[in-house]
């Protein structure tokens, strides 16, 4: 009886959810805060599709503090209200005075006690604006490397139910062992307006525009869309490649439902000769490059019909040459739409992929267990016929475990293998890519990878791991490989080399959005005819991501 007198004055006198629909960043470390949560079986956390709007994470905050706080400890409890400050407007914004009197604050703390570099608010709109600065030092073998950038982020609501959110970032590195391409690497790619051998100049943009109902929201942005779940990468869709513009729309119809759609502007990186031009002039070459439109349309069901257990299929369809409005309609069938506006042809549809996964969260105690599936080709009649199968697929197995012997001390695991063939396509315009990154994991096809960890969380808001990754990269299939030979080629064909990296993570924030950094890594690279062993040490700082 107490427990409900608590709960309920806690909601009647102190809760006031906004449901404006805001994009938080997936860099934000409270999206590992509740992941860790939901393991634990404190909350219910539908994270398949990131990134989730600040109304969902205040909520589930509000929810973790109304109904388990007597379960956290008191390293989890001060950082339940380090994360209730931050969030506290999506909370409180209707019972302050701070933001309802259409003043201009600058470099001040508010009501909750962070600092805001601007706010502004009063009762139809708000206004919040952080700097986003940055420094990183890299150390590799005899090598020096130096990353700074700069920009900002904003974000607000309109009314109660419309959000918006910008973030800008201009990237600088320099040094004399840049990895220009960001090849076999989880870092993001990029797309660099430096002429100089030893900078990369680059940008991140990010925002949008969305509105939430009780149980739904529709948004239009840019971003990277991720779904499933991958401590070292994810297979059906990922932050590799550079964020693209969407159309979005979220739905529950039922408790135990969710439908998520979205449709995506992707740069293709092929010139159409037929529309490019000469410009009459002889600047820059005097000719017009223009390339071909290349999109995504994606949607996915997860049924939640026992607690902690939830189970999520998709399908997605990357098509070209021009927007069809058939894949706008997010109740589409689009393989079987595809082979209707096809007419059946290889070469006039487009690339579809089926995808799904089965996520387990403490129905073993503190533990969650997820594997997921991509089918980017496979012949269902053939699979087990070692000469005419196309199984052109890629998988993920993880497991872990919290508060292993100690209290926030999370152990894990996972393996991820990716055949030959996935992620391309016959049509250049149509492969899973966005400006020649992969949509999905980020070593591509023909490869895999063991990844071990160790988490642990000394004090509040001191993040340390320890990591183990063995990985394996093969030659990428040719179109004539994938199509038409037979058997195909087998897994890690001609492999190009192996690796194994260690690594020790340290990750400190000092007060909202404040950030240092360091990280050690020593890894080995076996090449057919030669070993090569590299240490890279990293120090950072940065506010506002």
């Amino acid at each position: 009886m107490y427990k409900f007198f608590l709960i309920f004055f806690f909601n009647i006198f102190f809760i006031n959810l906004v449901r404006a629909q805001i994009n938080e960043p997936q860099t934000k470390e409270v999206y590992n805060y509740l992941y860790r949560m939901a393991a634990k079986g404190l909350i219910q956390w539908d994270d398949i599709v990131l990134p989730l709007d600040r109304y969902a994470i205040a909520n589930a905050l509000v929810v973790l503090k109304s109904e388990s706080i007597s379960k956290l400890s008191y390293t989890e409890k001060k950082e339940l209200d380090f994360y209730i400050t931050e969030y506290y407007y999506d909370i409180h914004l209707f019972n302050s005075s701070y933001l309802n009197n259409d003043k201009i604050h600058i470099f001040q703390k508010d009501e909750s006690g962070r600092f805001r570099t601007i706010a502004s608010g009063n009762k139809q709109m708000q206004l919040f604006v952080d700097p986003i600065v940055g420094y990183d030092y890299i150390h590799y073998n005899n090598n020096h490397n130096l990353t700074t950038y700069g920009g900002f982020r904003m974000w607000g609501m309109i009314g109660k139910h419309f959000g918006y959110n910008v973030f800008f970032r201009d990237v600088t590195e320099s040094g004399d062992s840049l990895n220009a391409n960001k090849y076999f690497t989880p870092d993001q790619g990029i797309v660099n307006t430096s002429r100089n051998p030893n900078q990369l100049n680059y940008s991140n943009l990010n925002f949008n525009l969305g509105y939430r109902w009780k149980n739904g929201i529709v948004s239009v942005g840019k971003d990277n869309l991720n779904w499933g779940y991958g401590e070292s990468g994810k297979i059906v869709l990922s932050s590799k490649a550079p964020s693209f513009f969407y159309l979005r729309l979220h739905y529950e119809p039922f408790k135990w439902l969710d439908f998520d759609y979205f449709n995506g502007w992707l740069n293709s990186d092929v010139i159409d000769s037929s529309r490019s031009y000469a410009t009459g002039t002889n600047t820059a070459g005097g000719y017009r490059e223009i390339f071909r439109s290349k999109y995504i349309a994606s949607h996915s069901l997860t049924f939640k019909t026992i607690k902690g257990l939830n189970f999520s299929i998709g399908e997605s369809m990357v098509y070209s040459d021009k927007l069809d409005v058939g894949y706008l309609i997010p109740i589409n069938f689009f393989k079987a739409y595809d082979q209707y506006v096809s007419s059946y042809s290889l070469n006039g549809g487009s690339n579809g992929q089926i995808f799904a996964q089965i996520s387990s969260r403490n129905q073993i105690k503190n533990t969650h267990l997820y594997a997921t599936l991509f089918i980017d080709e496979i012949r269902l009649s053939k699979i087990f016929d070692r000469v005419q199968n196309r199984n052109q697929i890629a998988y993920t197995l993880g497991a872990n475990k919290t508060d292993v012997f100690i209290n926030y001390l999370t152990i894990g695991g996972e393996y991820t293998r990716i055949r030959g063939g996935v992620y391309n396509n016959i049509i250049p315009a149509q492969t899973y890519t966005n400006n020649s990154y992969s949509l999905g994991d980020w070593m591509g096809q023909n490869a895999d990878r063991i990844y071990l960890y160790v988490k642990y969380t000394p004090l509040p808001r001191l993040k340390t791991s320890i990591w183990y990754q063995y990985s394996r990269k093969g030659s990428d299939w040719t179109l004539d490989q994938q199509y038409n030979q037979q058997p195909e080629p087998p897994f890690l064909y001609n492999e190009l080399f192996s690796r194994r990296d260690i690594g020790f993570n340290a990750y400190y924030e000092i007060i909202q959005t404040l950030k240092i950094n360091f990280n050690i890594i020593h890894n080995t690279i076996f090449y057919p005819q030669q070993t090569v062993a590299n240490n890279t040490l990293s120090l950072g700082i940065s506010y506002g991501l």
